[in-house]
């Protein structure tokens, strides 16, 4: 999966965050749908624009920020 395919950034658009390109949806926002409990066939109905690879670009996209070590928290507080 070339995730660069599918998301893009334009200064334009959201303030330049990450995007499903052709579109105005972040990656963050996917990502906080998927977990607040949404389905991937709930986001597909709701947003018609978004295929299914470009769901798996966000998750390829997240999977890279990992492994390169952009995102990362330096403390995880017991609960």
């Amino acid at each position: 999966m070339n995730w660069q395919d599918h998301i893009g950034t334009d200064s334009n658009v959201l303030v330049g965050k990450p995007c499903i390109k052709g579109t105005r949806l972040s990656v963050e926002h996917i990502l906080k749908l998927l977990a607040s409990g949404w389905s991937e066939e709930m986001i597909l109905k709701n947003y018609p624009r978004l295929t299914k690879e470009s769901l798996q670009a966000v998750f390829a996209y997240v999977s890279d920020c990992m492994e390169d070590g952009l995102m990362y928290q330096t403390e995880l507080q017991a609960s």
